[in-house]
């Protein structure tokens, strides 16, 4: 046998190299329905946490003789300590895994969601409020990038679109049933009620989330997450999104914890039990954070911010009649504006970053939640110096600097596509 031949069998002979087999999930493939009903029910355990005193805060104010701007610490301390922890959490979850970080978040928030009743005064109400958001930290960041490691690029912002439609929905059943408890036994059995359901639902997450396939441990050594984190940082892109969901989160806060105390007073005079049937207006937030990726298909991430937007706008600016149903329909305006933003902002961090994708949710979930506690907490004062065109007012700022930043984005890219364009000699 000639060398030739030789070399030729030894080719003919190899084994070929193994295909690599992606094992991330789509829509319909096994393990998707469990993952997505998990990450949603987790969701609805957040957000009903997160905001359970907002839509009590007149009765807070009562029970405790405060204003509104002092209530409105109750929302505000949960979502500042969520935005104070959510990065270091992130990095626990690089290291620990994601599902090891949201099922520890979720026990210890349970946990202190069934003290919170017993809270003696207003600053032990509020540090209670502050260690439950330091808590739910935990969930917001290793969520998203779980997703991102977990599902096909294609169904990513359907997935997260699911997750915000899970918050949504906690935003809202969290409110209505404490509307109609409170009325009925008042604002501690209330926040104790959706303690217990929150235990529910984290039970059942835990039980439902399917094992991570591709999660790479980290590390968390604090010069490597300082450099990822400075990386991100330095992305412009990733600071305008950053921006973009604290501004929608500054309206979304400040119209939420301010509209229970404008509807108790007149013209309209309405009990708790309607005022926080007045939240199922989140079910329009449900949808529209399930329907996102549909909106920036048609129209560009910069496209569907801009209707996002412009629809939140003529949300803010309907909700100044003093008539019940336009104040409602404001209301629904702008809670779709809100959430088809936040999940457009949301899914374009987890594509924009390609490494340390928790550390650029735990930023972008951060300065979120600045702005919820930023919105709680101008909101509040404004409508105690202005009324309720006060709080508009605030929100329309908020809404002017997102057009701003998203017009600066569009510029910025053709400046980006011309240079491309553009041969280098």
């Amino acid at each position: 046998m000639s060398p030739a031949s030789t070399g030729a069998s030894t080719v003919v002979g190899a084994a070929a190299p193994a295909p690599v087999v992606d094992s991330r999930v789509a829509p319909g493939g096994p393990g998707y329905r469990r993952m997505s009903f998990a990450l949603f029910l987790a969701g609805v355990a957040t957000f009903a946490l997160l905001y359970s005193t907002q839509a009590l805060l007149p009765l807070i104010s009562g029970d405790f003789g405060v204003a509104a701007s002092e209530a409105s610490w109750t929302v505000a301390a949960a979502t500042g300590g969520l935005a104070l922890f959510v990065l270091p959490m992130s990095a626990l979850s690089e290291r620990f895994g994601r599902r090891t970080v949201m099922t520890a978040s979720l026990a210890v928030a349970v946990t202190v969601g069934l003290l919170v009743p017993f809270a003696p005064s207003l600053t032990s109400l509020i540090v209670l409020r502050a260690v439950q958001g330091a808590a739910l930290a935990g969930l917001p960041a290793s969520a998203t990038a779980y997703l991102a490691e977990e599902v096909t690029p294609k169904a990513l912002i359907t997935a997260i679109g699911l997750f915000v439609a899970g918050n949504s929905v906690g935003g809202m059943s969290g409110r209505v049933v404490t509307g109609w408890v409170a009325q009925e036994w008042g604002w501690r059995v209330a926040v104790g009620v959706i303690g217990v359901i929150a235990v529910g639902c984290a039970v059942a997450f835990r039980l439902l989330l399917p094992a991570p396939k591709n999660f790479v441990p980290g590390s968390l050594r604090p010069r490597v997450l300082a450099r990822t984190v400075r990386d991100h940082l330095s992305d412009p892109l990733l600071r305008r999104l950053y921006a973009i969901g604290a501004l929608f989160m500054t309206v979304f806060g400040g119209v939420y914890t301010v509209i229970g105390y404008r509807l108790t007073e007149a013209p309209f005079g309405l009990p708790q039990g309607i005022i926080g049937s007045i939240f199922l207006v989140y079910l329009v937030g449900t949808a529209s954070a399930s329907t996102a990726g549909r909106l920036v298909g048609r129209l560009g991430r910069r496209g569907a911010l801009y209707a996002a937007g412009g629809t939140t706008t003529a949300g803010l600016v309907l909700s100044l009649a003093d008539s019940l149903p336009l104040v409602l329909l404001g209301l629904v305006l702008i809670t779709a504006g809100f959430f088809a933003g936040h999940a457009v902002a949301s899914s374009a961090v987890s594509k924009t970053a390609t490494k340390g994708r928790a550390q650029a949710s735990a930023l972008y979930q951060s300065s979120y939640y600045v702005g919820s506690s930023a919105g709680s907490t101008v909101g509040a004062v404004a409508f105690h110096a202005g009324g309720w065109a006060g709080t508009v007012g605030v929100g329309l700022l908020a809404v002017l600097g997102v057009v701003t930043i998203t017009v600066f984005g569009s510029r910025a890219a053709r400046v980006a596509a011309r240079r491309v364009a553009v041969p280098v000699n």
